[in-house]
């Protein structure tokens, strides 16, 4: 071999190790963390905030924010390995699997429950009593990316295509706004935001099955060391102790703790959303 060919050699080998080495500093010193936007980037750094004060704590390592916009982003940015976590509804976690290989570390439990469901709501007054009754309605919805929502609609015996006219209005509370305000004759919401919404003149008209909630993950990328330690950080949040149940609230005022879950008890979902992913 000459000089020059083992110089070459020398210099690429140093600048592999130095590459490697700076990609296990970033995922061991410092750590982003993102998530589905439920509200306004505001309202969910609030939310979020106390949770990764705690992770940093637990796990030793800075841990920022790295919010984004709407659903497929936040899809993106876990699949692309751009935040190390995420908090996901169930398609997106699905999504981020199939897209790059994100792993789940912990499913959401909400007042001791760790299904949810979602549900067609009108007001209270309406003379809409069955599903057939929304042919030629309007209808609104969150999301265009919460593929879930339309296939439990459709789900329910009514196709899209029945509706008089659909909308995407983002978030919960605006679909809830919406029908109460009679812009809509009805919409989905969560189960736990119908309880609300209830006591403010809203009426179920349909209930989907028991669904997997929405979860924590870790990008496809992250050592096994370092997901085993998020895991137990998380499943690690004791709801007795007052100091963990107010980060575990400040995500989300019904929460009360994390669950271990799997890849297969989101196949309910994935059988669900199966007509509407291309």
């Amino acid at each position: 071999m000459n000089k020059t060919v083992h110089k070459v050699l020398i210099v690429t080998s140093l600048i592999c190790l130095l590459l490697t080495s700076k990609t296990i500093t970033a995922t061991e010193d410092k750590l982003f963390m993102g998530s589905v936007a439920m509200d306004i980037p505001a309202v969910m750094y609030k939310r979020l905030h106390p949770l990764t004060e705690y992770l940093s704590k637990t796990l030793g390592v800075g841990i920022s924010l790295k919010l984004s916009p709407n659903m497929k982003e936040a899809i993106n940015e876990v699949a692309a390995n751009n935040v190390h976590i995420s908090y996901l509804t169930p398609v997106a976690y699905i999504k981020a699997h199939e897209k790059g290989q994100a792993r789940l570390i912990a499913k959401t439990v909400t007042k001791g429950r760790s299904s949810f469901q979602l549900m067609i709501v009108v007001k209270k007054d309406s003379p809409i009593k069955t599903v057939d009754d929304l042919n030629q309605k309007n209808f609104a919805f969150g999301d265009p990316a919460a593929l879930l929502q339309r296939a439990v609609v459709v789900g329910s015996g009514i196709t899209l295509e029945k509706f008089a006219d659909i909308k995407f209005l983002g978030h919960y509370d605006n679909i809830a706004r919406g029908v109460m305000s009679g812009d809509f004759d009805a919409g989905i919401l969560k189960d736990t935001l119908v309880n609300k919404w209830q006591d403010k003149g809203l009426r179920v008209l349909y209930a989907s099955p028991a669904l997997p909630p929405y979860n924590i993950v870790v990008n496809g990328k992250v050592p096994e060391p370092m997901y085993q330690k998020i895991k137990a950080a998380f499943l690690g949040l004791d709801p007795t102790i007052p100091e963990h149940l107010k980060i575990i609230k400040s995500l989300d005022k019904k929460y009360t703790g994390f669950a271990a879950t799997d890849d297969k008890e989101y196949d309910v979902v994935r059988k669900l959303v199966a007509p509407f992913i291309k």
